[in-house]
C-alpha cells in the first residue's frame, strides 16, 4: 500500500514526494519504536515482579531461619540488635551475639552485608526482633525483609511457643496418678512412667487407665503422648497422640467415639519440665534484665479471691517478704515489700491485703523456708499469730486455720470406699486457694497444691486471662463430711454448690487435675452435676472427675463439659511455663512497608 501511494505521488506531485516519504518513514519507525518498547518494557515489568516475589520469599526465609535459631537454643530471643528501629520498645532487653555467633541477620547498616540465602546468588534477608510481649504474652514479634536485586519487602511475624496451651485437654500417660490412687496397687513403687505403646510397656500394677466417657464432650484440640482410652466420647477438634501408630484403644462394650474432624493421629510428644521453680525467679528483685517487672512472692498456705473490679483479696500469713534477691547459688537472702504485692502486716491478718490483679505478670507461692538465712524463715516450732496447725487423719500439722478459715473443714472425711486420696492440708505448705471472678491478665503458681474453691470465672471474657500452674495437683475442691454413719455434703462450712466452673489455663507439673472424692455417694453427693472448663488443661497423668452409672450418665462426680479458649492460640498467659522443648509456630503474618534501601540503609 505504501508503494502503491508513493507511485501516485511520484506521478501527481514530484516535487513533495521526498517529504512525504520520510515522514512514512518516521511514522512507521515510530510504531516500531513503540511495540519494541512495549516488548521491552514488558520484560523490565516481568523481572521487577519477579524480583518483588523473590524479595518476599526471602523475607519469609528470614523468619523461617530465625524459628530455626529458637529451636535449637529457646534462650535465641534475647538476641537482637538493640539499636534497630524495630526493637526500640526492648532496646534493654536485647544484646547482639558475639564472636562465632555473631549474625548478619542484625545487621542494620549499608556498610554492613545481608544474610545471604545459601544456594542463592542475589537473595539475602535482615531481621529485626521485638520481644516487648515475650514476658507478658510468650510472644516474640520479627521484622523480616528480604531482597533481590533493587527489590525490598518486609513483613511482620507474630511467633509463639508450641506449648501445652496448644490443646484443650493435654496428658502425657493415661493413667491415674499412682500419688492419689494407692488403692489400685499392691506394689509399690513401680516404673509407672511409661507409656503403653512404649517398650517395656507399662507393668499391669499400675494404676487403673482412664476412659474418655459417653457422656464427654470436648470442644477443642486434644493431645496424648500415651495411647487413648475412649468409650463413646465426642471429639470436635483434632485429636493427636504420640504412640507411633497412631491406634486408641475401644473398651469391650463401648460405643464408636465421634469424631467430627478426623481420627486420632500421630504428633511427637511434648516433655514436661520437672519442676515450675523457675517461675520463682520472676519475683527477684535483682534480676533486671531477665527479670524487668517481678511478680509477687508469698510463702506458706495462701488465699486468693479475685474480685469482679480488678482486684484479689490476699491472705497469706507466712509472708515476710514478697520479693526477694539470692546468692550466687540462688538462695534467697533478702526481700523487700513492693506496695503493689499487698503489705505484709495486712497479708497477715485474717481480712487480708486488697490489692489489684497482677496484670500481665504472676504470683508465685513457696513452701514455708527451713533454711535460716532465707528472709521467709520460720522456726519449725513457730506459727504467725493467729495460725494454728492442725491434725488431720492422724498426721500432725496436716491441716491449719487461721480466723474463720479452716483446712480440713470441720469432719472433713475421705469415705473409706474412695479411690481419692484427699490431700493433707500441710500447715507449712506452699498451697494456693483460689476462686472468684477475676478481671486482669495474670498467672498464679504454687510449689504444692492449687485448691480451686469455688467457681473462677471471667468478668470480661474477651480481655481476661488467668493461668493457674501446680507443681503437685490441681484439685477441683469437693470436700465431704460425715454425718451420722453417711457421708453428705455441709454448707455450713462453705462447700461448693453444685455445677463448677473455671475459666484459666491449668498446669500439673508432676500430677494431675482430679476432683476431690470424685467417686463419693451420699446424701447431697452423687451427680455433682456439670464442671464447665474454658481454657486449657495440661497434666502428667490423667484426672478423674466422674464414675459413670453403666448407661453413659454420670453416678457420682462431675460430668465434662470443656471449652478451649481459642485466644490461646495467639497468645499465653503471663510468664506460662513451656515444655522441656519446644518450637516457635508463626500465629499471624502482616505486610509492611520494606524497612531498608536496597543499599542496606534504613528505610525513611
Amino acid at each position: 500500500m505504501i508503494r502503491s501511494l508513493i507511485r501516485r505521488l511520484d506521478a501527481d506531485e514530484r516535487g513533495i514526494a521526498l517529504p512525504v516519504v520520510l515522514g512514512l518513514g518516521l511514522v512507521m519507525l515510530l510504531l516500531v519504536s513503540a511495540a519494541l518498547e512495549s516488548v521491552t518494557g514488558g520484560v523490565r515489568k516481568t523481572s521487577t515482579d519477579e524480583d518483588m516475589a523473590g524479595a518476599r520469599s526471602a523475607a519469609y526465609a528470614g523468619v523461617e531461619e530465625y524459628q530455626s535459631r529458637l529451636a535449637n537454643d529457646s534462650t535465641y530471643y534475647k538476641f537482637g540488635n538493640p539499636n534497630a528501629a524495630f526493637s526500640a520498645s526492648s532496646k534493654a532487653l536485647l544484646s547482639l551475639p558475639t564472636g562465632t555467633n555473631a549474625n548478619p541477620a542484625f545487621n542494620i547498616s549499608a556498610s554492613q552485608p545481608w544474610a545471604k540465602i545459601p544456594g542463592s546468588t542475589d537473595a539475602s534477608y535482615r531481621y529485626e526482633v521485638d520481644i516487648s510481649d515475650y514476658g507478658n504474652k510468650g510472644i516474640v514479634r520479627l521484622r523480616s525483609t528480604g531482597k533481590v536485586g533493587s527489590s525490598v519487602v518486609s513483613l511482620v511475624a507474630d511467633l509463639r511457643q508450641s506449648g501445652f496451651i496448644d490443646f484443650l485437654y493435654f496428658t502425657s500417660y493415661e493413667e491415674l496418678d499412682p500419688a492419689f490412687n494407692a488403692k489400685y496397687r499392691t506394689t509399690l513403687p513401680q516404673p509407672c512412667d511409661a507409656f503403653l505403646w512404649a517398650s517395656p510397656t507399662r507393668p499391669s500394677d499400675c494404676s487403673q487407665r482412664i476412659q474418655f466417657g459417653q457422656f464427654d464432650e470436648l470442644h477443642g484440640p486434644v493431645h496424648s503422648n500415651d495411647t487413648l482410652d475412649i468409650c463413646g466420647a465426642t471429639f470436635d477438634g483434632t485429636v493427636t497422640t504420640s504412640n507411633p501408630t497412631a491406634a486408641y484403644d475401644v473398651p469391650n462394650g463401648c460405643p464408636a467415639a465421634t469424631f467430627k474432624v478426623s481420627k486420632p493421629v500421630y504428633e511427637k510428644s511434648l516433655d514436661m519440665p520437672p519442676t515450675n521453680s523457675q517461675m520463682k525467679k520472676e519475683t527477684r528483685n535483682d534480676l533486671p534484665a531477665d527479670v524487668p517487672n517481678p511478680g509477687c512472692l508469698y510463702t506458706g498456705p495462701t488465699s486468693i479471691t479475685f474480685t469482679s473490679d480488678g482486684n484479689m483479696r490476699v491472705v497469706s500469713p507466712y509472708t515476710k517478704v514478697t520479693q526477694t534477691t539470692a546468692n550466687a547459688a540462688g538462695a534467697d537472702i533478702s526481700g523487700t515489700t513492693p506496695a503493689k504485692c499487698g503489705k505484709i502486716s495486712d497479708l497477715q491478718s485474717t481480712a487480708g491485703a486488697v490489692i489489684p490483679v497482677l496484670d500481665l505478670n504472676l504470683v508465685f507461692v513457696q513452701n514455708v523456708p527451713s533454711v535460716s538465712t532465707d528472709p521467709n524463715y520460720w522456726a519449725s516450732n513457730k506459727t504467725p499469730t493467729g495460725f494454728s496447725c492442725l491434725s488431720f487423719g492422724g498426721v500432725s500439722n496436716a491441716g491449719w486455720s487461721f480466723g474463720t478459715t479452716r483446712y480440713p473443714l470441720a469432719n472433713e472425711v475421705t469415705p473409706s470406699t474412695s479411690t481419692t486420696d484427699t490431700p493433707a492440708y500441710g500447715c507449712r505448705n506452699g498451697d494456693l486457694f483460689v476462686s472468684g471472678t477475676e478481671h486482669g491478665r495474670t498467672t498464679i503458681a504454687a510449689y504444692n497444691y492449687v485448691y480451686v474453691t469455688g467457681n473462677i470465672t471471667y468478668a470480661d471474657p474477651s480481655n481476661d486471662i488467668l493461668g493457674i500452674v501446680g507443681q503437685n495437683a490441681i484439685w477441683v475442691w469437693n470436700p465431704i463430711t460425715k454425718s451420722g454413719s453417711g457421708w453428705s455434703t455441709s454448707y455450713a462450712y462453705g462447700a461448693p454448690g453444685p455445677n463448677r466452673t473455671i475459666d484459666a489455663a491449668m498446669l500439673s507439673v508432676a500430677h494431675t487435675l482430679q476432683v476431690q472424692n470424685y467417686d463419693a455417694n451420699g446424701t447431697g453427693l452423687g451427680n455433682r452435676g456439670t464442671l464447665t472448663i474454658l481454657g486449657a488443661i495440661a497434666q502428667k497423668y490423667r484426672g478423674t472427675v466422674a464414675t459413670s452409672n453403666g448407661s453413659g450418665g454420670v453416678a457420682t462426680g462431675y460430668a465434662k463439659d470443656y471449652q478451649y479458649d481459642t485466644r490461646l492460640r495467639y497468645t499465653a498467659p503471663p510468664k506460662f511455663l513451656t515444655p522441656v522443648s519446644t518450637t516457635y509456630g508463626v500465629t499471624q503474618y502482616s505486610g509492611v512497608k520494606a524497612a531498608y534501601n536496597a543499599d542496606g540503609s534504613p528505610a525513611p
